[in-house]
């Protein structure tokens, strides 16, 4: 069974926004930092946004200003939402747990796509 589910892509209109959460096992989030990352065609993928263990956040400067990282431990979820999209937001979005213990190496979700149209 996956570890990592990520929901809520799809096509947005450039200045619209995103939702995106990714469900995760509860050992995950509580072992681990988390992170959103995405991989536009023909680029190499790169962390959009990271939350840690203590909830410190970090925003890509492609994105600062316009997305907010957070995490329901409940729900189990990291969510991220973004806004005023612009084409360049393209890519398909991934979470992954932060490979820094041990048991949070290789954690990543199957990715979720989102088109972004001008």
């Amino acid at each position: 069974q996956a570890q990592l589910v990520e929901s809520g892509g799809g096509s947005v209109q450039a200045g619209g926004s995103l939702k995106l959460s990714c469900r995760a096992d509860g050992y995950i989030l509580a072992s681990c930092g988390m992170g959103w990352y995405r991989q536009a065609p023909g680029q190499e993928s790169e962390l959009v946004s990271s939350i840690d263990l203590e909830s410190i956040t970090i925003y890509a400067d492609s994105v600062k200003g316009r997305a907010t990282i957070f995490q329901d431990h409940n729900k189990r979820t990291v969510t991220l939402e973004m806004n005023n999209l612009t084409p360049e937001d393209t890519g398909v979005y991934y979470c992954a747990a932060i490979p820094g213990r041990l048991l949070c190496r290789d954690k990543r979700g199957q990715g979720t796509r989102v088109t972004v149209s001008s």
